[in-house]
């Protein structure tokens, strides 16, 4: 009988399990392997060799299983309490089986309306329970099925909700759908299955899911698009057949079908060199990035103007009275990008932290109302939502909310049904992926005008393009303000002034702050250590800072053990450890906690009031074993509930990588610069970083691996061709723009 999981892989279904042969004596044997879908409790006939671990001793290996529903009142207690049926935890079912003995699962599956007999089991309850139990048979055969092409327990319980009964015909028959079709299976998931089910291996449906998953892999890297041959070229050594096949196969995809519909879209571009390319699209992104340039252009272009007081104002009087209600008066860059965002249709204000911006936003808030404009405000993230509400004393949202996305990423709002306002302003802008962007721009209404305001020096956005940068790019016919001028409270800065000395190749000054420090490590896991008692022991000690809510450790990549997944776990035993009087759910390599911090890591418009989107941070505040649901608060304050089977959309969020801090600031940021990472250490991610705190840095590491970020500008150019577009001209410089391109400064 299966006593107990240890651990468990979710993706590749890797087990380590304590079973107990029956032998009595009260010996456990340890079994590894793909343990698919089995449950404390059940009985298991298993096949396979024994071994021996240098560590753990004897063991054995499963090859493969099968399982037999447990015939004693203590196997049935472990298999009903184990959270297979939902609706029954542990003392649900203690109470069942106490009343029904070993006659429990014959009710359950034959009479389940007699379960209202348990005491605290009502009609509602009891008829979740018979569902759900005849979901779980139904799964399970998907699982017997599915164990045989070495597809996960999650992945199974996905592919069944999707397609349901017909889950083994479509697995059978049309492999690759998966990939499109279920969140958590990509190609490669999809090819291996493919194989399994007898699919060849040079077969054209292969090949063109081959491809679009190339494009797809690319997008994922910030590409709106591959040249030709660059796509061709990662298409053959990925699916490792011919060329002239991978061709032949690109061609049919670039083929409208009955529908009218291609699966790819391929145009003649400008390249970097000055050359023409063949660019390949997916569909979706050509889509965004014509659509994004035309209504950019219709914004600009209109000769409405829903803000028209400001064509004739006088600027002095409008700029006094500003100064009289703010206590400040306004630098001349910044009085430049007022006067541009209230008289231009389409603006962009960028500079770096110290630099006003946030300032120069709130004026251009408050000259607004004083004309009785209806202003919208918006960021990317929750967090910078209720910074930008903050500053300026109106109700802000996140893009998301604003737009009110509904299931299939549609928007409540768009050119047909525009937002009504006569300025909407947009925060944190260098997170604007092309998608998203797009569909922002066709929510603003003829005549509206649009503030983006962000760092351009940043990284680009974690999707899609780089449209900050090319909103920014030369000849683009976005007007623009790049402030440069440090205030001197900011000055006072040792976050400000570092920050500023890294984005000009400058290494920080990592003494004599009060706010900036170093701590050297050269090794990447004493560094990782180190991090960890930083971020939840120093810190609160010294500053008095919550290691929760008020500090994040910011990591350069998540993998190793400096990583953002290692300290995770490291922080979580720290700050939030195991207690006994607390339930647990342990779901992969990951134990879930109430008080836990967690983001979200996959756009689901279907969960909360408008759906919950990747990126979303929040902190666990209930978790029910018997009802197999936690809650989280998230960081706009709502509660959203998760199923116990949900869990692979939640991460833990003590450490996050720096690319998935965009947005966000806190308090206190410690992060890890060690040469594990080395790859990684380019000049805008530091600053990324480093800009992300309001009060404290604390780098963590080695001095060479900082020295590495400082002086590394990064020379990967995202394949965009939105320049290009916005001019309609065919510059050569215009089709792929740097991550650093610039305005010139006012």
């Amino acid at each position: 009988m299966l006593e107990r999981i240890t651990y468990a892989n979710e993706e590749s279904g890797y087990t380590v399990a304590r079973v107990d042969t029956g032998r009595g004596a009260g010996d456990l044997l340890t079994v590894v392997g793909s343990l698919l879908g089995a449950q404390p409790g059940e009985s298991l006939r298993m096949e396979g060799r024994w071994g021996s671990h240098p560590q753990y001793g004897k063991q054995f290996t499963v090859e493969n299983y099968t399982t037999v529903l447990p015939a004693t009142i203590q196997g049935i207690r472990r298999y009903l309490g184990s959270g297979l049926i939902k609706g029954i935890g542990p003392r649900i079912a203690e109470r069942i089986v106490d009343h029904f003995g070993t006659d429990t699962l014959d009710v359950i599956e034959r009479e389940p309306g007699r379960l209202i007999e348990v005491s605290g089991l009502g009609p509602k309850r009891t008829k979740l329970i018979g569902v759900a139990w005849e979901e779980q048979k139904a799964i399970k055969e998907v699982m017997v099925f599915l164990q045989g092409v070495g597809v996960s327990t999650s992945i199974a319980v996905r592919i069944y909700k999707k397609y349901g009964d017909a889950s083994i015909s479509v697995v059978k028959n049309q492999p690759y759908r998966l990939a499109a079709d279920v969140w958590g299976i990509g190609f490669l998931t999809a090819d291996r299955i493919a194989q399994a089910v007898g699919i060849p291996h040079d077969s054209p449906e292969r090949v063109k899911a081959g491809l679009q998953y190339a494009l797809s892999q690319s997008t994922d890297q910030g590409h709106c698009f591959l040249p030709e041959e660059q796509l061709i070229a990662d298409a053959v050594k990925l699916l490792q057949v011919d060329t002239g096949l991978v061709i032949e196969c690109l061609a049919e995809l670039a083929t409208p079908g009955e529908d009218g519909e291609s699966g790819v879209v391929r145009e003649r571009v400008p390249g970097p060199e000055g050359q023409s390319l063949t660019a390949v699209y997916l569909v979706p992104f050509h889509r965004a990035e014509l659509s994004l340039a035309a209504q950019l252009q219709r914004l600009l272009r209109t000769g409405e103007d829903r803000m028209p007081a400001f064509q004739d104002v006088a600027w002095d009087k409008a700029l006094a009275w500003l100064a009289e209600r703010t206590g400040a008066e306004l630098a001349p860059e910044q009085e430049e990008a007022v006067r541009l965002a209230l008289t231009r249709k389409v603006a962009v204000l960028t500079g770096g932290p110290g630099c006003g911006k946030s300032f120069t936003v709130r004026s251009v808030v408050e000259l607004a109302r004083a004309k009785k404009a209806k202003v919208v405000l918006a960021a990317p993230t929750g967090r910078a939502a209720k910074r930008l509400a903050e500053l300026t004393g109106a109700e802000a949202s996140t893009v998301h909310r604003l737009l009110e996305l509904k299931p299939g990423g549609d928007a409540a709002y768009d050119r047909e049904r525009p937002l009504d306002a006569d300025l909407v302003v947009v925060d944190e802008a260098s997170m604007l992926d092309l998608l998203l962007a797009n569909k922002l721009v066709k929510a603003v209404a003829p005549g509206a005008h649009l503030l983006l305001v962000g760092d351009v020096d940043q990284l680009p956005s974690v999707g899609a393009g780089e449209v900050l940068g090319d909103l920014l790019a030369p000849d683009s016919p976005v007007p623009a303000v790049r402030l440069t001028r440090i205030f001197r409270q900011a000055q006072q800065s040792g976050v400000v002034t570092n920050a500023h000395r890294i984005n000009a190749g400058e290494y920080p000054i990592t003494s004599g702050l009060p706010d900036f420090f170093l701590f050297v490590e050269e090794e990447t896991e004493d560094a990782g250590r180190l991090a960890v008692d930083v971020a939840a022991r120093r810190i609160p000690a010294k500053f008095g800072l919550d290691p929760r809510r008020d500090i994040q450790v910011l990591a350069p990549m998540h993998r190793g053990p400096a990583g953002a997944g290692t300290l995770n776990g490291l922080l979580q035993q720290a700050v939030t450890p195991a207690r006994p009087d607390l339930p647990e759910k342990r779901f992969g390599g990951r134990v879930f906690r109430v008080g836990d911090k967690v983001t979200q890591i996959r756009n689901n418009y279907d969960k909360g009031r408008n759906g919950v989107f990747n990126g979303t941070v929040g902190v666990v505040t209930s978790l029910s074993l018997d009802d197999q649901r936690l809650t989280v608060l998230t960081d706009e304050d709502e509660e959203v509930a998760y199923d116990f089977d949900e869990l692979d959309e939640l991460a833990h969020a003590y450490a996050v990588t720096i690319h998935r801090s965009q947005g966000s600031e806190y308090p206190a940021v410690v992060i890890p610069v060690t040469t594990g990472a080395w790859m990684m250490l380019q000049r805008n991610l530091l600053y990324t970083a480093v800009t992300r705190a309001r009060k404290l840095v604390v780098l963590v590491g080695s001095r060479r691996a900082i020295g590495q970020a400082v002086r590394t500008v990064s020379a990967g150019r995202r394949f965009t061709a939105l320049a290009h577009r916005l001019t309609g001209r065919d510059r050569a410089d215009e089709g792929f723009q740097g991550r650093g391109s610039r305005p010139p400064a006012v």
